[in-house]
């Protein structure tokens, strides 16, 4: 199984003429701008608008909701995150061991979570990180899975890997007072009963 390719997300917008994919940026730089400052869920269209310097009805036209806008933000930091992925310094990207790089990949995938949780609350009902960036994460864990020898239904047990690092779970697991090192040391934990990490016995 080869590096799997980097996907694009659900709702990445078409080929655009340069001026208009140009404005398209700036509303994304502003909106991101006051995400970073004030928090995703107080972000409203029309301060979206007055930061970039366009009237509202444009933003409207461009992104056709508060939630459209707020899974775009999300559609670029899990692009700049992807990348990371695909072509980044190992061990997240390549030129490391598989086993190395699952692990940094489960570590980075719950810094991420956590850090835009409250964009993907505000966007979630547009399904941008459950349907594109979702698959991207399932494609590169079975590939590394496949690396590793594992064998079974490995599209089954990728779903198992990736179920804790997702903000649903999260959320939960955090009403009982986990600290983050010791939910990332409970999820390698997990890995290596479905993976052999090089150097162990096998498990029986």
């Amino acid at each position: 199984m080869s590096e799997p390719h980097l996907l694009p997300l659900l709702g990445a917008p078409p080929l655009e003429r340069r001026d208009a994919a140009r404005n398209r940026e700036r509303l994304l730089d502003a909106a991101k701008e006051l995400v970073e400052r004030d928090g995703a869920h107080a972000v409203t269209m029309e301060a979206v608008a007055t930061a970039a310097g366009v009237g509202k009805g444009t933003l409207f036209r461009r992104f056709e909701s508060r939630e459209g806008l707020m899974a775009a933000v999300l559609d670029h930091s899990e692009t700049e995150w992807q990348a990371l992925v695909m072509s980044g310094p190992a061990p997240l990207g390549p030129g490391a061991e598989a086993w190395d790089r699952l692990l940094a990949f489960g570590r980075t995938r719950l810094e991420t979570t956590l850090l835009h949780a409250d964009l993907i609350r505000e966007a979630g009902r547009s399904g941008a990180r459950a349907s594109g960036a979702y698959s991207f994460a399932a494609t590169h864990v079975r590939y590394l899975l496949s690396q590793l020898g594992v064998t079974g239904d490995v599209p089954l047990l990728a779903v198992a890997i990736l179920a804790p690092l997702e903000l649903p779970i999260l959320e939960q697991v955090s009403l009982d007072g986990f600290p983050v090192d010791r939910f990332y040391d409970g999820w390698v934990d997990l890995v290596g009963r479905i993976v052999t990490p090089p150097g162990a016995a096998a498990r029986t």
